[in-house]
Protein backbone atom coordinates (compact mmCIF):
# COMPACT_ATOMS: atom_id res chain seq x y z
CA UNK A 1 0.00 0.00 0.00
CA UNK A 2 1.64 3.66 -0.94
CA UNK A 3 2.48 5.59 1.92
CA UNK A 4 3.80 8.67 2.82
CA UNK A 5 7.31 9.43 3.16
CA UNK A 6 8.55 10.77 6.57
CA UNK A 7 10.78 12.80 8.06
CA UNK A 8 12.89 12.77 11.33
CA UNK A 9 15.68 15.19 12.04
CA UNK A 10 15.98 16.05 8.39
CA UNK A 11 16.38 12.21 7.57
CA UNK A 12 14.21 10.31 4.97
CA UNK A 13 12.10 7.13 5.40
CA UNK A 14 11.25 6.37 2.74
CA UNK A 15 8.47 3.47 2.26
CA UNK A 16 8.81 0.76 -0.59
CA UNK A 17 5.80 2.44 -2.54
CA UNK A 18 6.25 6.08 -1.62
CA UNK A 19 3.70 8.51 -2.43
CA UNK A 20 4.99 11.59 -4.58
CA UNK A 21 3.28 14.77 -5.35
CA UNK A 22 3.52 16.71 -9.01
CA UNK A 23 2.66 19.41 -10.86
CA UNK A 24 2.03 18.98 -14.57
CA UNK A 25 2.94 22.42 -15.50
CA UNK A 26 1.75 25.05 -17.90
CA UNK A 27 2.54 25.24 -21.81
CA UNK A 28 4.53 22.18 -22.35
CA UNK A 29 3.70 20.95 -18.99
CA UNK A 30 1.50 19.21 -19.90
CA UNK A 31 3.65 17.32 -22.95
CA UNK A 32 6.10 16.46 -21.39
CA UNK A 33 5.20 15.31 -17.78
CA UNK A 34 2.90 12.25 -18.38
CA UNK A 35 6.09 10.60 -20.42
CA UNK A 36 8.70 11.74 -18.00
CA UNK A 37 6.83 9.91 -14.98
CA UNK A 38 6.63 7.10 -17.19
CA UNK A 39 10.34 6.74 -17.41
CA UNK A 40 10.98 6.82 -13.68
CA UNK A 41 8.32 4.20 -13.23
CA UNK A 42 10.64 2.28 -15.90
CA UNK A 43 13.55 2.90 -14.11
CA UNK A 44 12.31 1.70 -10.47
CA UNK A 45 10.93 -1.31 -11.86
CA UNK A 46 13.95 -2.68 -13.96
CA UNK A 47 16.44 -1.50 -10.60
CA UNK A 48 14.53 -3.15 -8.35
CA UNK A 49 11.97 -5.50 -9.95
CA UNK A 50 8.37 -4.25 -8.62
CA UNK A 51 10.33 -4.35 -4.90
CA UNK A 52 10.51 -0.56 -4.88
CA UNK A 53 8.24 2.18 -6.59
CA UNK A 54 6.22 5.66 -6.70
CA UNK A 55 2.78 6.21 -6.64
CA UNK A 56 2.62 10.00 -8.07
CA UNK A 57 -0.30 12.22 -7.11
CA UNK A 58 -1.14 15.38 -9.07
CA UNK A 59 -1.63 18.90 -7.42
CA UNK A 60 -2.90 21.31 -9.23
CA UNK A 61 -0.79 25.02 -9.42
CA UNK A 62 -0.36 27.44 -12.83
CA UNK A 63 -3.56 28.11 -14.92
CA UNK A 64 -4.87 24.59 -14.89
CA UNK A 65 -5.23 25.52 -10.50
CA UNK A 66 -6.31 29.05 -12.10
CA UNK A 67 -8.80 26.81 -14.04
CA UNK A 68 -10.02 24.63 -11.37
CA UNK A 69 -10.31 26.58 -8.46
CA UNK A 70 -9.52 30.46 -8.92
CA UNK A 71 -5.91 30.53 -7.41
CA UNK A 72 -2.62 29.89 -9.01
CA UNK A 73 -1.17 27.97 -6.08
CA UNK A 74 -4.10 26.57 -4.24
CA UNK A 75 -3.43 26.34 -0.73
CA UNK A 76 -3.92 22.92 -0.81
CA UNK A 77 -0.90 22.43 -2.84
CA UNK A 78 1.55 23.74 -0.38
CA UNK A 79 -0.01 21.46 2.45
CA UNK A 80 0.67 18.48 -0.19
CA UNK A 81 4.29 19.15 -0.38
CA UNK A 82 4.38 19.60 3.19
CA UNK A 83 2.67 16.57 3.90
CA UNK A 84 4.64 13.99 1.17
CA UNK A 85 8.04 16.38 1.93
CA UNK A 86 9.39 15.41 -1.94
CA UNK A 87 7.50 16.41 -5.10
CA UNK A 88 8.50 17.34 -8.87
CA UNK A 89 6.84 19.92 -10.79
CA UNK A 90 6.83 20.94 -14.68
CA UNK A 91 7.06 24.77 -16.13
CA UNK A 92 4.90 27.15 -14.81
CA UNK A 93 4.20 30.66 -16.25
CA UNK A 94 5.15 33.44 -14.60
CA UNK A 95 4.15 36.86 -16.69
CA UNK A 96 6.59 39.56 -16.90
CA UNK A 97 6.76 43.30 -15.35
CA UNK A 98 3.42 42.80 -13.80
CA UNK A 99 0.70 40.50 -12.67
CA UNK A 100 1.48 37.58 -9.88
CA UNK A 101 4.67 37.14 -8.60
CA UNK A 102 6.69 34.02 -9.57
CA UNK A 103 5.05 30.51 -8.47
CA UNK A 104 8.48 29.29 -8.52
CA UNK A 105 9.50 31.59 -6.39
CA UNK A 106 6.68 31.33 -3.95
CA UNK A 107 6.76 27.54 -3.66
CA UNK A 108 11.08 28.31 -2.93
CA UNK A 109 9.79 30.70 0.18
CA UNK A 110 6.78 28.99 1.50
CA UNK A 111 8.32 25.91 2.01
CA UNK A 112 11.99 27.61 2.88
CA UNK A 113 13.71 25.16 -0.26
CA UNK A 114 17.00 27.77 0.48
CA UNK A 115 18.98 25.53 -2.00
CA UNK A 116 18.62 25.51 -5.43
CA UNK A 117 20.85 22.37 -6.51
CA UNK A 118 21.62 22.69 -10.34
CA UNK A 119 24.22 19.86 -11.36
CA UNK A 120 25.42 20.26 -15.03
CA UNK A 121 27.49 17.64 -17.03
CA UNK A 122 27.88 16.92 -20.54
CA UNK A 123 26.32 13.68 -22.58
CA UNK A 124 28.63 12.28 -24.83
CA UNK A 125 27.23 13.55 -28.29
CA UNK A 126 25.11 16.50 -27.08
CA UNK A 127 26.23 19.66 -29.53
CA UNK A 128 28.04 22.25 -27.10
CA UNK A 129 29.33 25.62 -27.96
CA UNK A 130 32.04 25.39 -26.23
CA UNK A 131 35.54 23.07 -27.32
CA UNK A 132 35.59 20.87 -24.72
CA UNK A 133 32.39 20.09 -22.94
CA UNK A 134 33.56 17.27 -21.09
CA UNK A 135 35.70 19.09 -19.04
CA UNK A 136 32.36 20.46 -17.37
CA UNK A 137 31.11 18.81 -14.55
CA UNK A 138 29.56 21.16 -11.62
CA UNK A 139 27.19 21.21 -8.55
CA UNK A 140 25.36 24.48 -8.06
CA UNK A 141 23.61 25.41 -4.97
CA UNK A 142 22.25 28.35 -5.85
CA UNK A 143 21.02 30.55 -2.48
CA UNK A 144 16.91 30.37 -3.07
CA UNK A 145 15.15 32.67 -0.90
CA UNK A 146 16.80 35.87 -0.32
CA UNK A 147 18.87 38.25 -2.36
CA UNK A 148 16.80 40.59 -4.80
CA UNK A 149 14.47 37.59 -5.45
CA UNK A 150 13.58 37.94 -1.65
CA UNK A 151 10.68 40.15 -3.55
CA UNK A 152 11.05 42.93 -1.72
CA UNK A 153 10.17 45.89 -4.37
CA UNK A 154 7.91 49.13 -4.57
CA UNK A 155 7.04 50.83 -8.34
CA UNK A 156 8.11 54.26 -9.03
CA UNK A 157 5.48 56.54 -7.85
CA UNK A 158 3.52 54.55 -5.07
CA UNK A 159 2.85 55.98 -1.95
CA UNK A 160 5.19 52.89 -0.76
CA UNK A 161 8.34 53.66 -2.77
CA UNK A 162 8.19 57.33 -2.12
CA UNK A 163 8.33 56.63 1.72
CA UNK A 164 11.43 54.75 1.06
CA UNK A 165 12.97 57.35 -0.74
CA UNK A 166 12.21 59.96 1.86
CA UNK A 167 13.33 58.04 4.62
CA UNK A 168 16.59 56.80 2.56
CA UNK A 169 17.60 60.42 1.47
CA UNK A 170 16.10 62.64 4.93
CA UNK A 171 17.11 60.23 7.61
CA UNK A 172 20.23 57.87 6.07
CA UNK A 173 21.73 60.85 3.83
CA UNK A 174 21.53 58.52 0.67
CA UNK A 175 22.49 60.99 -2.10
CA UNK A 176 23.31 57.68 -5.15
CA UNK A 177 20.02 58.00 -6.35
CA UNK A 178 20.37 59.40 -9.43
CA UNK A 179 16.76 60.13 -10.87
CA UNK A 180 14.72 60.00 -6.87
CA UNK A 181 11.45 61.19 -8.68
CA UNK A 182 10.73 58.30 -11.24
CA UNK A 183 13.26 54.92 -9.22
CA UNK A 184 11.53 51.98 -8.28
CA UNK A 185 13.29 50.57 -5.22
CA UNK A 186 14.09 47.12 -4.54
CA UNK A 187 15.93 45.75 -1.22
CA UNK A 188 18.42 42.94 -1.46
CA UNK A 189 18.63 40.96 2.03
CA UNK A 190 21.87 38.82 2.54
CA UNK A 191 21.63 37.14 6.13
CA UNK A 192 24.42 35.33 7.96
CA UNK A 193 21.99 32.29 8.95
CA UNK A 194 20.73 32.00 5.06
CA UNK A 195 23.99 31.77 3.75
CA UNK A 196 26.15 30.23 6.05
CA UNK A 197 23.02 27.07 6.12
CA UNK A 198 23.79 26.99 1.88
CA UNK A 199 27.54 27.02 1.96
CA UNK A 200 27.61 24.28 4.86
CA UNK A 201 25.35 22.20 2.37
CA UNK A 202 27.36 22.77 -0.58
CA UNK A 203 30.54 22.09 1.46
CA UNK A 204 28.95 18.35 2.62
CA UNK A 205 27.80 17.87 -0.62
CA UNK A 206 31.81 18.35 -1.86
CA UNK A 207 32.60 16.11 1.13
CA UNK A 208 30.10 13.34 0.57
CA UNK A 209 31.02 12.70 -3.70
CA UNK A 210 34.65 13.25 -2.99
CA UNK A 211 34.54 16.49 -5.22
CA UNK A 212 37.46 18.41 -5.24
CA UNK A 213 36.71 22.24 -4.08
CA UNK A 214 33.19 24.67 -3.24
CA UNK A 215 33.97 27.63 -4.96
CA UNK A 216 32.17 31.40 -3.11
CA UNK A 217 30.74 32.95 -6.35
CA UNK A 218 30.38 37.12 -5.41
CA UNK A 219 30.09 40.56 -6.28
CA UNK A 220 31.58 41.18 -2.97
CA UNK A 221 34.31 44.24 -4.43
CA UNK A 222 31.24 46.35 -5.03
CA UNK A 223 28.34 45.29 -2.49
CA UNK A 224 30.69 44.88 -0.07
CA UNK A 225 27.91 44.35 2.88
CA UNK A 226 25.96 41.88 1.47
CA UNK A 227 27.77 39.75 -1.11
CA UNK A 228 30.99 40.61 0.84
CA UNK A 229 29.29 39.46 3.77
CA UNK A 230 28.14 35.70 2.16
CA UNK A 231 32.39 35.45 1.17
CA UNK A 232 33.75 35.92 4.76
CA UNK A 233 30.74 33.57 6.00
CA UNK A 234 31.51 31.32 3.60
CA UNK A 235 35.13 31.04 4.72
CA UNK A 236 34.20 30.96 8.27
CA UNK A 237 31.42 27.98 7.72
CA UNK A 238 34.66 26.39 6.00
CA UNK A 239 36.42 26.33 9.79
CA UNK A 240 33.52 25.03 11.51
CA UNK A 241 34.32 21.92 13.78
CA UNK A 242 32.07 20.25 11.48
CA UNK A 243 34.32 20.18 8.68
CA UNK A 244 37.99 19.96 10.78
CA UNK A 245 40.63 18.42 8.82
CA UNK A 246 38.37 18.36 6.03
CA UNK A 247 38.70 21.77 4.14
CA UNK A 248 41.39 23.54 3.93
CA UNK A 249 40.50 27.95 2.39
CA UNK A 250 42.41 30.38 0.48
CA UNK A 251 41.74 32.29 3.36
CA UNK A 252 43.90 29.71 5.70
CA UNK A 253 46.44 29.99 2.45
CA UNK A 254 46.60 33.85 2.46
CA UNK A 255 47.23 34.02 6.61
CA UNK A 256 50.13 31.25 6.14
CA UNK A 257 51.40 33.57 3.37
CA UNK A 258 51.84 36.20 5.38
CA UNK A 259 53.07 34.86 8.74
CA UNK A 260 55.25 32.28 6.91
CA UNK A 261 56.12 32.96 3.00
CA UNK A 262 54.29 31.83 -0.24
CA UNK A 263 56.32 28.35 -0.06
CA UNK A 264 55.15 27.56 3.10
CA UNK A 265 51.45 28.38 1.93
CA UNK A 266 51.75 26.40 -1.51
CA UNK A 267 53.29 23.94 0.58
CA UNK A 268 49.93 23.69 2.63
CA UNK A 269 47.59 24.16 -0.36
CA UNK A 270 49.40 20.97 -2.24
CA UNK A 271 49.43 18.69 0.93
CA UNK A 272 45.39 19.64 1.20
CA UNK A 273 44.68 18.18 -2.12
CA UNK A 274 47.06 15.48 -1.75
CA UNK A 275 45.30 14.44 1.24
CA UNK A 276 41.85 14.79 -0.30
CA UNK A 277 40.56 18.15 1.78
CA UNK A 278 37.68 20.10 -0.11
CA UNK A 279 39.38 23.19 -1.09
CA UNK A 280 37.34 26.46 -0.67
CA UNK A 281 37.87 29.04 -2.80
CA UNK A 282 36.23 33.18 -3.79
CA UNK A 283 36.02 34.03 -7.42
CA UNK A 284 34.19 37.66 -8.42
CA UNK A 285 30.96 36.49 -10.54
CA UNK A 286 32.19 38.26 -13.36
CA UNK A 287 35.72 36.63 -13.74
CA UNK A 288 33.77 33.37 -12.70
CA UNK A 289 31.45 33.24 -16.01
CA UNK A 290 34.28 33.85 -17.89
CA UNK A 291 36.68 31.41 -16.27
CA UNK A 292 34.35 28.76 -16.43
CA UNK A 293 34.48 29.25 -19.97
CA UNK A 294 37.94 28.75 -20.28
CA UNK A 295 38.80 26.77 -17.34
CA UNK A 296 36.28 24.62 -16.40
CA UNK A 297 37.98 21.74 -14.87
CA UNK A 298 38.96 24.37 -11.79
CA UNK A 299 35.27 23.81 -10.37
CA UNK A 300 33.53 21.67 -8.91
CA UNK A 301 30.98 22.62 -6.33
CA UNK A 302 29.07 26.11 -6.70
CA UNK A 303 28.18 28.14 -3.96
CA UNK A 304 26.75 31.42 -4.64
CA UNK A 305 23.66 34.05 -4.21
CA UNK A 306 20.36 34.20 -6.15
CA UNK A 307 20.79 36.49 -8.47
CA UNK A 308 24.27 35.19 -9.18
CA UNK A 309 23.04 31.75 -9.43
CA UNK A 310 20.64 32.56 -11.77
CA UNK A 311 22.66 33.62 -14.42
CA UNK A 312 25.75 30.87 -13.90
CA UNK A 313 23.51 27.85 -13.89
CA UNK A 314 22.04 29.33 -17.78
CA UNK A 315 25.31 30.16 -18.63
CA UNK A 316 27.36 26.76 -17.56
CA UNK A 317 23.73 24.69 -19.04
CA UNK A 318 24.76 26.20 -22.37
CA UNK A 319 27.86 24.95 -22.31
CA UNK A 320 26.52 21.46 -22.18
CA UNK A 321 23.13 21.54 -24.74
CA UNK A 322 20.97 24.20 -22.64
CA UNK A 323 18.77 24.16 -20.47
CA UNK A 324 16.32 21.89 -22.27
CA UNK A 325 18.19 18.68 -20.70
CA UNK A 326 19.86 20.78 -17.48
CA UNK A 327 18.09 19.20 -14.50
CA UNK A 328 16.92 21.22 -11.15
CA UNK A 329 16.20 20.91 -7.34
CA UNK A 330 14.98 23.30 -4.40
CA UNK A 331 16.14 21.33 -1.48
CA UNK A 332 15.62 22.13 2.52
CA UNK A 333 18.19 20.04 3.44
CA UNK A 334 17.43 20.53 7.36
CA UNK A 335 13.72 19.67 7.07
CA UNK A 336 14.10 17.35 3.94
CA UNK A 337 11.36 19.32 2.14
CA UNK A 338 12.49 19.09 -1.43
CA UNK A 339 10.70 19.82 -5.03
CA UNK A 340 12.27 18.76 -8.33
CA UNK A 341 11.58 20.69 -11.54
CA UNK A 342 12.24 21.44 -15.02
CA UNK A 343 14.25 24.35 -15.50
CA UNK A 344 13.27 25.76 -18.76
CA UNK A 345 10.01 27.58 -19.29
CA UNK A 346 6.56 26.67 -20.93
CA UNK A 347 7.89 27.34 -24.45
CA UNK A 348 3.92 27.95 -25.22
CA UNK A 349 5.15 28.02 -29.22
CA UNK A 350 5.73 24.30 -29.23
CA UNK A 351 2.53 23.21 -26.94
CA UNK A 352 1.21 19.60 -28.54
CA UNK A 353 3.71 19.75 -31.15
CA UNK A 354 6.03 16.86 -30.12
CA UNK A 355 8.81 19.24 -30.55
CA UNK A 356 9.38 19.66 -26.51
CA UNK A 357 12.51 17.72 -24.73
CA UNK A 358 11.25 15.78 -21.61
CA UNK A 359 15.26 15.41 -20.90
CA UNK A 360 15.01 18.43 -17.95
CA UNK A 361 12.23 17.18 -16.18
CA UNK A 362 13.61 13.30 -16.48
CA UNK A 363 16.95 14.27 -15.06
CA UNK A 364 15.39 16.02 -12.09
CA UNK A 365 13.30 13.15 -11.64
CA UNK A 366 16.67 10.76 -11.64
CA UNK A 367 17.69 13.72 -8.95
CA UNK A 368 14.48 12.78 -7.26
CA UNK A 369 15.81 8.82 -7.20
CA UNK A 370 19.25 9.98 -5.99
CA UNK A 371 17.51 11.85 -2.83
CA UNK A 372 15.52 9.25 -2.52
CA UNK A 373 18.58 6.83 -2.23
CA UNK A 374 17.43 4.73 -5.40
CA UNK A 375 20.90 5.41 -6.82
CA UNK A 376 20.44 2.28 -9.11
CA UNK A 377 17.61 3.47 -10.46
CA UNK A 378 18.79 7.05 -11.33
CA UNK A 379 21.94 5.61 -12.77
CA UNK A 380 20.33 3.24 -15.21
CA UNK A 381 18.60 6.60 -16.54
CA UNK A 382 21.28 8.53 -17.05
CA UNK A 383 22.97 5.70 -19.15
CA UNK A 384 19.38 5.20 -21.14
CA UNK A 385 20.18 9.26 -22.21
CA UNK A 386 23.77 8.78 -22.70
CA UNK A 387 22.71 5.94 -25.24
CA UNK A 388 20.31 7.40 -26.77
CA UNK A 389 22.16 10.46 -27.65
CA UNK A 390 24.97 8.45 -28.67
CA UNK A 391 22.95 6.55 -31.17
CA UNK A 392 21.57 10.75 -32.83
CA UNK A 393 17.91 9.95 -31.20
CA UNK A 394 17.10 13.05 -30.05
CA UNK A 395 14.32 15.59 -29.84
CA UNK A 396 14.00 19.05 -31.68
CA UNK A 397 15.78 21.21 -30.33
CA UNK A 398 19.35 18.94 -30.73
CA UNK A 399 17.74 17.52 -33.81
CA UNK A 400 18.53 20.89 -35.49
CA UNK A 401 22.08 20.64 -34.29
CA UNK A 402 23.12 17.12 -35.26
CA UNK A 403 24.02 15.90 -38.61
CA UNK A 404 22.72 12.53 -39.01
CA UNK A 405 20.55 12.89 -36.40
CA UNK A 406 16.95 10.72 -36.07
CA UNK A 407 14.47 12.90 -35.05
CA UNK A 408 11.99 12.02 -32.28
CA UNK A 409 9.06 13.32 -30.60
CA UNK A 410 8.82 13.84 -26.76
CA UNK A 411 6.82 10.83 -26.66
CA UNK A 412 9.10 8.91 -29.40
CA UNK A 413 12.24 10.23 -27.16
CA UNK A 414 10.56 9.17 -23.82
CA UNK A 415 10.20 5.11 -25.01
CA UNK A 416 13.57 5.05 -26.42
CA UNK A 417 14.90 6.02 -23.15
CA UNK A 418 12.60 3.22 -21.47
CA UNK A 419 13.81 0.80 -24.31
CA UNK A 420 17.29 1.45 -23.43
CA UNK A 421 17.05 0.63 -19.88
Amino acid sequence: MAEKISVNDGILNVPDDAIIPFIEGDGIGADITPPSLKVLDAALAKAYNGAKKITWLEVPAGEKAERETGEFLPDSTLEAFRDYVVGIKGPLMTPVGKGMRSLNVQLRQKLDLFTCLRPVRWFEGVPSPVKHPEKVNMHIFRENTEDIYAGIEFMSGTPEADKIKKFLMDEMGVTQIRFPESSSIGIKPVSEEGSKRLIRAAIRHAIKHQLPSVTLVHKGNIMKFTEGAFMRWGYEVALEDEFAGQTFSWMQYQDIAAEQGKDAANSAMASAKAAGKVIVKDVIADAFLQETLLHPEEYSVIATLNLNGDYVSDQLAATVGGIGISPGANINYNSGYAIFEATHGTAPAIIGTGKANPTSLILSGAMLLEYLDYTEAANLIYAAIEKAVSKGYVTADLHSQMEGATLRSTEQFAQDLIDNL
